[in-house]
């Protein structure tokens, strides 16, 4: 794929992928998908309605018992051919996530679709080893095992900064697990979610398991997570939509997974390795433009090395390059959208009225002029109750705030109502183990910040949702275990009968 009459072409058909169909939305409402470097629109479609989401979840519904069925060798290599229909697709699927988004295409092709192939890898691996309990005689009279079941139809919701990424996060864990599963993906951004069902037909998984419905949240989202047939929804997104989705999964007795917002700390000890932490602060402050929940947002530094840390970080910012997202040289691309980019925006100038912008805090001119671009802002002064520390702004800003002591610097961390990611930098093995045991975060990083792996869990605490993507723990949020329980007797009289009935 070259360019956007191609991405009309691919999707001519319309944005649901319905039992390994395209087809277009039946909303009766047309959304744009725009390209944010430049304004552009790359892709018009039709919304999806409750009846998209209706025969989607049918679809899902039809194809559970074959799927479910199927031994975990059988799905395995599905799944591994899946990988390398996704791997031959590599480029594809980088120009578009960068079209649809304006992320710089080093990061779609060096992060994005590398980290989507290896994830589908390990869960083509996955799907061979869900474990039980062993079979054992607990009570010596009876042999107990656990068995791990598919729970049925999965319906999820996945947000825009990761189109791909999210997609795979919802779908492979589910469908690894035996599950058949629909996904919402966000109606922005959902190019890269509909290539990747697409992919997976490709690679020979069977029509109905993975399905795609692009729809608004109020009506497509809504509907599915709501949806009778639906057994489980998994959102990611704002603390507050997760909110939403909770009233009403938890109305319906649905089993939940959350993963909502972030505010993650970047707290640097005194004794820490200065280049490492500003080079650490701006890598993990500014990717995919901030956009990112697990990015740096609030750096608490020790005072002895504050004033030298603010100095390099603002020095580095002002060397990253805004451009267009598909020259190879470009660090920062646009926000997902002007309103994002306002948004952002309004946070830092409402900022400057009780603390100072030591870098960035406005929107390049000039060629960027019509993106929704914002330059790198680290912003000092604030105090820990300020909007700007204590809320989510999902862009290329990193406020900065000293501290004296651990236990303050500690203290403040897990001052937020988020508790997603954070990182801890020292050279002292003592000082970090206590951040990471400290700090309440689902990941804790020590001398690094972002880095993610398959074969580890990720998730939050607190006000940043519950249950884990990515590594086997997923499993737990896609299975049902169930305990089997055989008497190995074979009396008819057991003992335990007099408590109901007669003497010993």
């Amino acid at each position: 794929m070259g360019n956007g009459i191609q991405v009309r072409d691919r999707f001519a058909d319309g944005a649901q992928y319905i039992g390994g169909k395209l087809r277009s939305g039946t909303s009766g409402r047309h959304h744009d998908v725009v390209n944010p470097a430049t304004g552009e629109t790359v892709y018009s479609y039709e919304l999806a309605g409750t009846a998209d989401v209706d025969a989607a979840v049918a679809a899902a519904r039809d194809a559970f018992p074959g799927w479910a069925g199927a031994t975990p060798a059988e799905r395995s290599e599905a799944m591994h051919r899946f990988a390398a229909v996704l791997a031959e697709q590599a480029d594809d699927f980088a120009y578009v996530e960068s079209l649809q988004c304006g992320k710089p295409i080093k990061l779609s092709t060096e992060f994005d679709v590398p980290g989507t192939v290896d994830n589908t890898a390990f869960f083509a691996g996955a799907a061979r080893h869900l474990e039980g309990k062993s079979a054992a005689e607990y009570d010596g009279d009876h042999t107990s095992y656990v068995r791990r079941e598919a729970i049925g139809v999965v319906g999820s919701i996945a947000p825009w900064n990761y189109p791909l990424q999210m997609a795979a996060w919802k779908i492979l864990p589910a469908v690894a697990a035996g599950n058949t599963i629909v996904l919402k993906p966000a109606e922005i951004t959902p190019l890269t979610s509909l290539m990747f069902a697409q992919a997976a037909t490709e690679a020979g998984i069977p029509d109905g398991v993975i399905n795609i419905v692009t729809g608004a949240g109020k009506d497509a989202g809504e509907h599915l997570v709501g949806h009778p047939d639906v057994v489980m929804t998994s959102f990611t997104g704002s603390t507050a939509v997760g909110k939403r989705v909770a009233e009403i999964a938890t109305s319906t007795v649905k089993r939940l997974h959350l993963e909502l917002g972030g505010k993650a700390p970047f707290v640097v000890f005194d004794d820490a390795d200065l280049e490492a932490a500003v080079n650490g602060a701006v890598a993990g402050a500014l990717i995919n433009t901030g956009q990112d929940c697990t990015a740096a947002t609030r750096a608490y530094i020790q005072r002895p090395l504050y004033d030298a840390f603010v100095r390099g970080v603002a020095a580095l910012m002002e060397t990253v390059r805004l451009g267009d997202p598909f020259d190879p040289s470009t660090d920062l691309g646009p926000l997902i959208s002007h309103a994002q980019r306002d948004r952002v925006a309004g946070f830092v100038e409402r900022a400057r009225a009780y603390a100072t912008v030591v870098t960035g805090g406005e929107a390049p001119g000039g060629e960027l002029a019509a993106g929704a671009y914002y330059r790198p802002t680290l912003v000092a002064g604030a105090a820990q109750d300020s909007e700007i520390v204590q809320s989510e702004i999902f862009g290329p800003v990193l406020v900065v705030l000293p501290f004296d002591t651990d236990d303050e610097g500690i203290r403040l961390a897990n001052d937020t109502p988020y508790g997603l990611a954070a990182s801890a930098w020292s050279r002292d093995l003592y000082r970090a183990n206590r951040a990471t045991r400290e700090i309440k975060a689902g990941c804790v990083w020590v001398n690094d910040h972002i880095p993610i792996i398959s074969e580890m869990p990720h998730g939050g605490y607190k006000a940043s949702g519950f249950g884990k993507d990515m590594s086997s723990y997923s499993f737990e949020e896609y299975t049902q275990v169930k305990h089997v329980m055989y008497d190995n007797t074979a009396v008819a009289r057991k003992d335990w009968h007099r408590t109901i009935f007669g003497d010993r």
